[in-house]
């Protein structure tokens, strides 16, 4: 089995320091990962992705707000919804975070697993930038599953600490679209989308917590919907030290989460395409440390016989 990672050095451009969003971090994740090794691991495929097609794009988000994406918001209530500033730069640098999750999908279906060094952009609505979210690239990304590959059962499984509001929104009436947030019940999104399926925690959630919750609920999910395709959204900011996450995971805690999720879906043979989601610290190398978990546990999911 290989391992497809998904990088662009294009999702970091220069950004202001002291903005709340860690623009630097995917940067600092490549690097992360080169120092571990994953450069040279014969399992390991590094993946360029190329942005996505005004086809592929219409297909989760209206012609109106993509051409105020593209063109940028006038409306200052618009631009404090998005947290950015409109730029020429974030424009190409979002569309490469989408097309890195198109090329995540298209390397899960191939080999059974990729992981994006970025994407989870799951508050952006079909008509909206919200949450530091301009486009929803897994979103985008399930529609491309559905309308080129075929794809008919598929399970979005959402760990970030905030609840994906936007993808639920986007396939509240979507049957081949199954969304599933686990979240903390009082963080943002302030005001909550249904997904299909919502475990909303409380503030202070643990290592032990969290992983009863999981085993408690994502075999049965899985055994019962049977999808031929699961997103995964592994959101590091359910992290102790994290700025806006409130829970208090442990490196060790996500590291067992990640693994968790990765081994049920690929003992019942689902191809998974993750994707980093949330992580807010100033300490970009402790942030760094708490998204490269994904990889750590994806990397020793494949070398296991």
């Amino acid at each position: 089995m290989r391992l497809p990672l998904i990088h662009h050095p294009g999702y970091t451009f220069e950004w202001p320091e002291r903005h709340p969003f860690p623009m630097a971090k995917f940067r600092a994740l490549r690097h992360r990962l080169s120092t571990l090794g994953l450069d040279d691991d014969p399992l390991i495929d590094w993946i360029t992705p190329k942005p996505p097609s005004s086809t592929q794009l219409l297909r989760a988000h209206t012609p109106e707000y993509l051409q105020t994406f593209y063109l940028g918001d006038s409306d200052p209530k618009a631009r404090k919804r998005s947290g950015f500033d409109w730029s020429p730069q974030l424009v190409e640098r979002t569309l490469l975070e989408v097309g890195g999750t198109l090329s995540t999908l298209r390397a899960a279906l191939e080999t059974g697993l990729a992981c994006n060094t970025a994407g989870g952009t799951h508050h952006a609505y079909p008509n909206a930038a919200s949450g530091y979210c301009l486009l929803n690239d897994l979103a985008v990304a399930a529609h491309e599953a559905m309308a080129v590959y075929g794809v008919t059962r598929i399970l979005i499984i959402d760990c970030d600490v905030h609840q994906g509001d936007g993808t639920a929104f986007a396939f509240q009436n979507e049957s081949r679209v199954f969304t599933c947030s686990i979240h903390g019940v009082d963080n943002f999104p302030f005001t909550k989308r249904s997904s299909d399926l919502d475990i909303a925690l409380p503030r202070g959630t643990d290592d032990a917590a969290y992983q009863n919750v999981l085993e408690r609920d994502l075999p049965a999910l899985l055994d019962r919907l049977r999808p031929e395709l699961v997103f995964y959204d592994a959101g590091a900011d359910v992290h102790a030290g994290d700025r806006l996450g409130h829970f208090e995971l442990s490196l060790d805690g996500i590291y067992r989460r990640d693994l968790y999720v990765l081994r049920q879906c690929r003992e019942r043979g689902i191809p998974v395409a993750a994707v980093i989601g949330g992580g807010y610290d100033r300490d970009l190398e402790a942030l760094v440390e708490r998204h490269m978990q994904l990889f750590v546990a994806a990397r020793d999911l494949v070398r296991q016989p």
